[in-house]
């Protein structure tokens, strides 16, 4: 049987995430507000909990959800091999509407799915989020919605897709708050570096470069010209040649180079955010996660 509770009230909001809790820890799931829209929670740890996350919202293992975490010392627990680039960005977005995809803790006892040993990982900036994350950990979180309808705003339009398959409904008013846009996380691709975006969504390009100058955006190529600086800056200063000066020749000025157009590359449709309410990476969004290597699943 599903409960809901109004969390604008305290005591019930007390009571709400008193129940969430005991619904994580038995495996069942859980419908709450976050910064974005509403979500679909389960714990991270347990393959049960998982398989019922994503068949609540009818998706395959194929379309791994993200995990959300309630502080940034989590970070190291569940990623390995941290860029300083990504830690950066982590330090600047979160919480907020930052995806950060890393190479997963290989010691993790956990199965999200086909991941291919990878993690996405977030804070989000949300009063009720933050407080079932304490109390709870990390959880594998999805948009609170059948894969293909529009992103639930309220806990009551999520309980209308979702039904019997939650257990408990935290209802904290419209997400995003209002006059805000319902703009998904930007997902970051920090499994190797620079670091590039796979998903543009709260935080701008422009934001992330004040932070991280070199993080490419979503189809951008690192420039040929900077890979020829910064070979020429490694192999250090070439001696000048000594001319004569009756006989020195005036420097011819080369033409400039005419850039090539970089590479477009279409995005996989997973991670194509519908039109109307696009679907955020913490709340499910799926991304075609980078492989890790030769060999990884």
């Amino acid at each position: 049987m599903t409960t809901s509770y109004d969390c604008t009230e305290a005591e019930q909001r007390a009571a709400g995430l008193e129940h969430a809790q005991r619904a994580i820890r038995d495996h069942k799931c859980v419908v709450f507000p976050t910064d974005t829209v509403y979500g679909i929670a389960a714990d991270a740890f347990s393959p049960l909990a998982v398989t019922l996350l994503l068949a609540s919202k009818g998706r395959s293992r194929k379309m791994p959800p993200p995990v959300l975490i309630p502080r940034l010392n989590a970070l190291d627990g569940l990623a390995t091999d941290v860029p300083a680039e990504a830690r950066r960005l982590a330090e600047a977005f979160w919480p907020g509407g930052l995806t950060l995809i890393l190479h997963a803790q290989p010691s993790l006892d956990w199965d999200l799915g086909e991941t291919k040993g990878t993690v996405a990982l977030r804070i989000p900036a949300d009063d009720v989020a933050q407080d079932l994350l304490t109390l709870t950990g990390p959880l594998a979180v999805s948009s609170a919605n059948r894969t293909g309808q529009a992103a639930a705003l309220t806990a009551a339009e999520a309980e209308a897709q979702l039904a019997e398959s939650v257990e408990v409904y935290l209802e904290g008013g419209p997400r995003p708050a209002e006059g805000a846009d319902a703009l998904p996380s930007t997902i970051v691709d920090a499994t190797a570096v620079p670091l590039r975006v796979v998903r543009q969504g709260a935080i701008s390009l422009e934001r992330l470069r004040e932070v991280v100058p070199s993080v490419l955006g979503a189809g951008e190529e690192p420039e040929a010209v900077e890979d020829v600086a910064a070979a020429a800056e490694a192999a250090g200063p070439a001696e000048p040649a000594v001319v004569p000066a009756e006989t020195a020749e005036p420097a011819l000025v080369p033409e400039p180079a005419v850039s090539a157009e970089p590479a477009v590359h279409p995005e996989p449709v997973e991670t194509v955010a519908p039109a109307v309410h696009p679907e955020p990476v913490e709340t499910g969004a799926p991304v075609e996660r980078p492989s890790t290597g030769a060999g990884t699943a």
